[in-house]
């Protein structure tokens, strides 16, 4: 027995101990007999939650190095912003940067990442680095840590992570550093209440309807999509955006992209128990009656634009026709 265990291989997560746990209290040839556990037993279960233990101790060391390479760059200079894209072999910064995004998954790690000092490091240098490719994998990483963490969200908030991550969504100009701040900063604002009232006191709602006018395909469905969720889960808001709905209806003037089924739906947020964005839609000026006319007939028996085409019947019952949205007489 001695020999099979020093050739078994320990196991690598607490799962792993578990279940050889099991193995080694359940006799080989038939069933288990209520006996105390051996002094052998005990040894091996020992030696195999030590293993688990050191491999955590192990992850948090390999968040020390990377926190040393990014140390090491320290954001030097390295020649023009777009002169190192397109290369087949990334840096040892951004290697660092993803392989603590793999990390930080593990919601202990980003609370440890925290701690040591790596998400102060990471603003400070990484969402600031004259490298494209380490900016957005610094916002990244701090979209990684950010999500369903409160304790993480609020140390980035206090360290003023958020105006950061917006002005990179606004104007950064590399598009994929614009998709990836959005996302850390809807990591920071939804189900956030502080999060929300620092979004909002940095016009927050100005920057999404800029996103969703930009030449950047995700960029706009995930700034509508934000948008969307915002007005809908926190409809105490909507008033404060009533500034939008000529922007959102010039949106859909665009030509036709599925992000537009959350631009319907924000405006159905908008206008919904509020006279004045009902007022607005309404606006001859607007043409907005005709729009949604041709958009429904152009949706119609078009399966995979069923959300859209209820966005676009709601919204034109609330505004045009007096009837509840889900009427049926609304059908062409």
């Amino acid at each position: 027995m001695a020999e099979d265990q020093r050739n078994r291989r320990h196991p690598q997560n607490l799962q792993g101990v578990l279940r050889l746990a099991v193995e080694a209290g359940s006799a080989a040839d038939g069933p288990a007999l209520p006996e105390p556990m051996s002094e052998e037993r005990k040894e091996w279960l020992k030696g195999a939650l030590a293993e688990v233990a050191k491999g955590q101790n192990s992850e948090v060391e390999q968040m020390k190095e990377c926190m040393r390479v990014l140390l090491r760059d320290g954001g030097c200079e390295r020649g023009r912003e777009g002169e190192e894209e397109g290369e087949d072999e990334e840096g040892e910064t951004e290697g660092a940067l993803e392989f603590l995004s793999e990390l930080c998954e593990n919601l202990d790690n980003a609370r440890d990442l925290m701690t040591l000092g790596g998400l102060d490091l990471c603003m400070s240098q990484c969402l600031n680095h004259p490298q494209g490719s380490v900016r957005w994998r610094g916002a990244q990483l701090i979209a990684s840590c950010a999500q369903n963490m409160p304790e993480v969200q609020c140390h980035l908030l206090s360290k003023g992570a958020l105006p950061k991550l917006l002005q990179l969504t606004d104007s950064d100009p590399h598009p994929t550093v614009r998709v990836k701040a959005l996302y850390a900063v809807s990591c920071l604002v939804r189900e956030q209440e502080v999060g929300l009232r620092a979004f909002l006191s940095h016009d927050g709602f100005s920057v999404l309807m800029r996103g969703m006018q930009s030449d950047n395909e995700k960029l706009r469905t995930k700034s509508s999509f934000l948008l969307l969720n915002l007005l809908t889960v926190h409809p105490e808001h909507k008033v404060l955006s009533m500034g939008m709905v000529q922007q959102l209806v010039s949106v859909l003037r665009m030509p036709r992209s599925s992000f537009h089924e959350h631009v319907l739906g924000a405006l159905c947020c908008l206008v919904e128990e509020s006279p004045l964005g009902l007022r607005d839609c309404q606006s001859p000026t607007l043409g907005l009656e005709e729009m949604l006319n041709q958009r429904a007939e152009d949706l119609q028996g078009r399966e995979e634009c069923q959300e859209e085409l209820e966005f676009c019947k709601r919204l034109r019952s609330a505004c045009f026709c007096g009837r509840q949205p889900d009427d049926s007489g609304m059908d062409r």
